[in-house]
């Protein structure tokens, strides 16, 4: 069993995003911008947008944060958005989710220019993504092909098998893993909470993605030997041992299946790093014009 260490290949990806903007910055061309609007004071949201925020000071980018309290109304956030397109200088922005039960998530998601959207979130990007053309992806999934990559993991004609449907997660990485490309070329079988015979279909898979939002779904009696595991669950458990009086726990029973894989991502660790960092590529391609001219 191997693990696959995702904090080691996010710094290896952050020195090669710092050494290309270094040179960037050398040749006189333009330093990245990368802009996140935070609505409210959810503690998440707050941990994850100072996180982005550090991330790009240390890759060399410029940042922006703008902040509106809990009460911002739906039309003064789309104005901020619109405002984000137009500036020449913001080169990708985040709108950091949740927001508010009163404004409309896809509302908001829709608003944002597809050029600038470095969440790969709008539907232009999820389209062109489903059809294999260049486009944003979304982070973790993003994060997740380059653990697979960077571990040589074989993929083609394997069984992968990936736990839940949402839209962040789910539906765009079976997109991902069934495309002519390495990684991809997988059978690919989406599970869910309607799911039957979910147990034999696990036992069946060569990767599994578990990115169903259960802790510890996944259990040692559900994965062959050799199995692939990737697990994207972070659920925070309330816990004795620790400082802060809780343990992020995945959506896999860590010390039951691990005996059997070939690759597994521990939590934390594993793909919870490599979000952001996939949300730094992005911005830096964003930065080139790369994808959009």
């Amino acid at each position: 069993m191997q693990l696959i260490d995702g904090k080691v290949v996010s710094a290896q990806i952050k020195a090669e995003i710092a050494e290309e903007v270094r040179l960037i910055k050398a040749a006189g061309g333009k330093t990245p911008h990368l802009a996140a609007v935070l609505v409210g004071h959810d503690g998440g949201s707050e941990t994850y947008v100072a996180s982005k925020v550090r991330t790009c000071e240390e890759v060399g980018f410029k940042s922006s944060l703008i902040r509106y309290e809990e009460d911002v109304t739906e039309a003064e956030l789309l104005a901020c958005i619109e405002r984000l397109n137009k500036d020449e200088d913001v080169d990708g922005f985040i709108v950091q989710l949740p927001l508010p039960k009163h404004i409309s998530e896809q509302k908001v998601i829709e608003a944002i220019d597809y050029r600038k959207d470095v969440d790969g979130f709008h539907p232009i990007n999820v389209g062109r993504m489903s059809i294999g053309l260049p486009c944003f992806v979304s982070a973790t999934p993003a994060g997740i092909l380059e653990l697979l990559k960077r571990y040589e993991i074989e993929t083609k004609g394997k069984h992968c098998v990936v736990l839940g449907r949402s839209n962040i997660v789910g539906k765009p990485m079976a997109m991902l893993m069934m495309q002519k490309a390495y990684p991809g070329d997988c059978t690919v079988t989406v599970c869910h909470s309607r799911s039957q015979n979910l147990k034999e279909m696990c036992l069946s898979a060569d990767i599994i993605i578990a990115a169903i939002g259960v802790p510890e779904f996944l259990k040692g009696d559900m994965v062959k030997e050799g199995v692939v595991v990737i697990d994207v669950g972070t659920t925070r458990l309330p816990s004795s041992v620790t400082k802060s009086g809780f343990k992020l726990t995945g959506d896999v029973k860590f010390d039951e299946v691990s005996p059997k894989c070939s690759y597994i991502t521990p939590v934390p660790g594993g793909v919870g790093p490599m979000t952001i960092i996939s949300l730094m590529r992005n911005t830096l391609f964003a930065g080139k014009r790369s994808i959009y001219n």
